[in-house]
């Protein structure tokens, strides 16, 4: 693993213990220009992470609780009318210069708010009485959402979870880990000693190089095989979509950079694509065979791996 992304993880572990690989992946999709969403029960330290990653590769952090009178124009602002000239002055909402923004509960939210939330992420600008307005770049947004007290929440439908690059869990803590959790709060906020990494300016940087990393035809052949037989399943009532084939790449595309290469290979594809797809799956009868994860595992394991066959530079499948 590259160093500068070694020292992000280790910065963020000082304050989030025994989350390695979750925080890992959080960081590949911030590479890839992707959004996560994250499905918990309360309390594990989602809010934590998310400013712990701010800080370390600094990103604005800015935090929205969705509640159901949290209005689409608090996220994306709104026009008034100016008492000088009579003309539309535009206020901006929470979105304005947010880098990386946690939505807190977004099943909380109204069905619209959801969806501009979601507008902004998918087109990185906001449209207010006709008139576009950029974000800034980078632009990643954490959204959280748990089924713990539910009653009266909306929980995204799967066109808009589908916009997402990943949905990841935290989940508990194990003994050691919360342990050190406890520690570590002993002596006052660990968040104070979470020291930056990288910069606002260098990440854009290296979401430039994350896009030029190769991935040959014999990876896309491999891609295109998964997400297609993931359609083919007999469980399954709704498979990978092509966008994300499209997420998939991207997503090992950072992988692969991470791990200090510039071209993509099988394995890379294999160890994002159970978190890149899970969410895009739909079971026919969710409660009853097989499990969409045990799905996505019995498919590395059935179709051919490009990297066994030594097709990983290329070429076009027999």
């Amino acid at each position: 693993m590259r160093p500068e992304i070694e020292k992000v993880i280790a910065e963020i572990e000082k304050v989030i213990a025994g989350k390695r690989e979750v925080i890992g992946r959080i960081l590949t999709a911030l590479l890839a220009d992707g959004h996560v969403l994250l499905d918990d029960v309360p309390g594990v330290g989602k809010t934590t992470l998310a400013v712990a990653l701010s800080r370390t590769v600094g990103l604005p952090f800015r935090r929205v609780q969705f509640t159901p009178d949290v209005l689409p124009s608090d996220l994306v602002g709104f026009s008034m009318v100016s008492r000088s000239d009579g003309g539309l002055v535009y206020h901006p909402g929470a979105l304005e210069d947010a880098g990386l923004l946690l939505g807190d509960e977004i099943n909380r939210a109204s069905s619209k708010t959801q969806s501009a939330l979601l507008e902004a992420m998918e087109e990185r600008q906001v449209t207010v009485d006709g008139e576009t307005h950029p974000l800034r770049r980078p632009f990643l947004v954490i959204a959280t959402q748990n089924s713990v007290g539910a009653a009266g929440t909306q929980f995204l439908p799967y066109a808009q979870v589908d916009r997402f690059l990943v949905r990841l869990s935290l989940g508990y803590p194990d003994y050691e880990a919360q342990m050190e959790m406890l520690r570590s709060r002993q002596g006052g906020d660990p968040l104070e000693r979470v020291e930056p990494v990288l910069t606002g300016d260098a990440l854009p940087k290296i979401q430039d190089e994350v896009r030029q990393v190769v991935s040959r035809d014999a990876i896309l052949d491999y891609i295109t095989r998964l997400t297609l037989a993931s359609r083919e399943q007999p469980a399954v009532e709704v498979g990978v979509s092509p966008r994300g084939a499209l997420f998939l790449d991207r997503m090992a595309k950072a992988h692969a950079w991470m791990a200090g290469r510039d071209y993509v290979t099988g394995g890379d594809v294999q160890a994002v694509f159970p978190d890149v797809c899970a969410h895009r799956v739909l079971l026919k009868e969710p409660a009853a065979g097989p499990s969409v994860r045990d799905i996505l595992e019995g498919l590395l394991r059935s179709v051919e791996n490009p990297d066994r066959r030594g097709r990983m530079f290329g070429g076009k499948r027999p």
